[in-house]
């Protein structure tokens, strides 16, 4: 059966506490982001020492870690932002086996100077592409020395952003290092998102094969043309993000998406998948949890 998971950035205490908080609400798995308040884990003091107690710690409360957040803009036009970027998630690819993963997820960015949602013209040029495309190549070739898989999260403000460009990249990187994090919800925008069936339908029918790990958050239009919308949480950015422009991204159950279509087709082909709730905060996860729970058992799986 899927097994129901959390981001660990959804509990902002020290290491042991969060895995506390975590198992006293009978979760079963987690994805890792490398934020605890008792630990400096910037990218220099990453160590195999500390990834290990991580690891051990989750594990002693029955807590297995089924894959690890780097997410970041890999394309970010500052160059020297970039680099920062990518040698920060090239540490955690180097000790996500340590880290009890051979998963390490980020979305593939945007050219835009300001912020990593929102979409800028260069994103959707052949120029962005094979720039995008050359530093995944290279992650990708960096995660298969360490005998770990790079996912790559489709988002529609990114360079990969779309169905058809998910299967591009996956053409021209064909590396069995290379998979894919489903979340249906980032590839809405106004102009599907009436059509959630047959979009739904689109993206299993061209990507099932490419899944690893999947995600469980919503998806609504907006009332109305709005900008990026982060919420006031002690979270990340990518943890706090609700929303841009017309579409909307809420927690699990609080928008329109058919998640008993999404759970079938998810469970057709990977039955035994983590599904990882997403966009909401700490108070708001045993609801969420019911809620997917609830769709799960009433779906068979």
């Amino acid at each position: 059966m899927i097994q129901t998971g959390i981001f660990t950035g959804y509990f902002p205490y020290a290491l042991e506490e969060t895995a506390k908080r975590i198992k006293a609400l009978n979760f079963n798995t987690v994805q890792l982001d490398l934020s605890f308040k008792d630990m400096d884990l910037d990218t220099d003091s990453i160590t195999k020492e500390k990834c290990m107690l991580i690891r051990n710690t989750f594990e002693r409360y029955h807590l297995p870690i089924s894959c690890i957040s780097g997410y970041t803009n890999l394309v970010h036009p500052n160059l020297a932002k970039r680099k920062k970027n990518l040698d920060h998630l090239k540490q955690i690819i180097r000790f996500a086996n340590e880290l009890g993963s051979p998963y390490v997820i980020s979305e593939t960015g945007t050219f835009d100077p300001d912020s990593d949602w929102v979409h800028h013209p260069k994103n959707k040029t052949e120029e962005g592409y094979e720039e995008c495309r050359a530093v995944i190549a290279d992650l990708v070739e960096h995660a298969r020395a360490h005998g770990v898989t790079f996912l790559t999260e489709t988002y529609v403000n990114n360079v990969i952003g779309s169905v058809e460009e998910t299967l591009r990249l996956f053409a021209d990187v064909d590396d069995s290092h290379l998979g894919l994090l489903m979340d249906p919800t980032n590839y809405f925008e106004d102009h599907n998102i009436d059509q959630m069936d047959l979009t739904l339908n689109q993206i299993f029918d061209a990507l099932f094969d490419k899944i690893k790990i999947s995600h469980a958050k919503d998806v609504k239009r907006s009332s109305g043309m709005n900008g990026v919308k982060m919420a006031d949480i002690d979270a990340s950015e990518a943890h706090a993000l609700r929303g841009v422009g017309l579409i909307d991204l809420p927690a699990p159950g609080l928008g329109s998406l058919n998640y008993d279509l999404y759970l079938r087709r998810l469970s057709n082909d990977h039955p035994d998948i983590p599904l990882i709730i997403e966009h909401l905060d700490e108070s708001d996860v045993p609801r969420a949890k019911a809620f997917i729970e609830a769709k799960l058992s009433a779906n068979g799986c």
